[in-house]
């Protein structure tokens, strides 16, 4: 069961002033293959490699997938392209089902943020939420011969947010639909990210302490997470989602998060720590921007997302009932669906 909560009466001028743009965009409507994900192997969906260099010389791993490479139409430079930006000690391939929906049908960019996946390690003082919004900028630039959706996932929407902060003109102009899915803009329980990448449930008050106690004997921690694999597994379970799921997706969550060194999850730990970008939101009024989030998210719990809805006029919100915060996995049908509500609107804005 899945809850919306539409914008309130201050954005609903701006939907109304949309309807125009909308009737267009139904003619044009784009419905993700929903169950596509399911016939494919979890982290198998790739294209071919790119790489767009940030501001600071590090190389992000960037793939696109063009629509006639799947069976699709040849893209233009007109037409729209959606930019998904994954989550804290994750990858590209946490859009999975996302990507398996939408392959053939639109022109999709998905890259690894730095210090993850196949991007190249930053230096410690560059792990920062204004850096990540420099370096979506840069693959915007190097990647949309058009207009855009941005689509972010936990640290991956804090991403976006501090994009709207640091390069609020690119919305409306650049950017004309945004995503916000299980995140924040701040008031972060910042240990709240961590119990999932800590080796046998280490946590606590002492949470900041810890973590750089034990990034300095990082190679150690490293390998207790190796270790303790059963225990880790029930924590990844319990933090990540809601309800029960196919055991398949808990270890590929675990498998990502495994993946990514005790050390980059230590040099981003402070930026959910000081995270506050509520009075950063105005951007987001100008396109359509839709917020998701599991009503059993542990980790950004569902106010979060209520609280970014009542800042962003004539946004919408979708609550999937009993979904945790890997929700683009949990439900990821509602996910789907939510999206294709604001590529369809997007879409209205690029022809109107």
């Amino acid at each position: 069961m899945k809850g919306r909560i539409f914008g309130t009466v201050v954005g609903a001028a701006g939907l109304a002033a949309a309807a125009g743009a909308v009737g267009i965009a139904r003619q044009n409507r784009v419905i993700g293959n929903r169950a596509a994900g399911e016939q494919v192997a979890f982290g198998a969906l790739h294209s071919p490699p790119r790489v767009v260099v940030a501001d600071d010389a590090v190389d992000l791993h960037v793939e696109i997938d063009e629509p006639d490479d799947f069976g699709g139409p040849a893209a233009t430079d007109d037409d729209l392209t959606v930019v998904f930006v994954h989550g804290y000690s994750l990858n590209l391939d946490s859009w999975h089902f996302q990507r398996a929906a939408y392959r053939g049908q639109v022109r999709t960019v998905f890259y690894d943020q730095r210090s993850h996946g196949r991007s190249a390690r930053s230096a410690e003082e560059n792990c920062t939420l204004t850096q990540l919004a420099h370096d979506l900028r840069r693959v915007i630039e190097h990647t949309v011969p058009g207009r855009c959706v941005v689509v972010g996932h936990s640290m991956g929407g804090m991403s976006v947010i501090s994009l709207a902060e640091q390069h609020p003109d690119l919305f409306g102009d650049k950017v004309v639909g945004a995503a916000l899915i299980s995140t924040t803009a701040g008031g972060l329980d910042p240990g709240r990210v961590l119990f999932p990448m800590l080796p046998l449930g280490l946590g606590g008050r002492f949470m900041g302490r810890a973590v750089r106690t034990l990034d300095r004997g990082h190679r150690i921690v490293d390998l207790a997470r190796v270790w303790g694999r059963a225990v880790a597994d029930v924590v990844t379970d319990r933090y990540a989602f809601g309800d029960d799921v196919p055991a398949s997706q808990v270890e590929f969550v675990y498998s990502m998060l495994n993946a990514t060194p005790f050390a980059v999850v230590a040099d981003f730990y402070p930026a959910f720590a000081t995270l506050d970008h509520f009075e950063h939101l105005e951007p987001f009024g100008r396109v359509p921007t839709a917020i998701v989030c599991g009503t059993e998210d542990k980790v950004t719990p569902i106010g979060h997302s209520r609280k970014l809805h009542s800042r962003i006029a004539g946004s919408s919100l979708l609550e999937c009932e009993g979904a945790g915060h890997m929700v683009i996995l949990e439900q990821h049908k509602q996910v789907t669906a939510e999206l294709d509500d604001l590529i369809s609107l997007a879409q209205g804005q690029v022809l109107s």
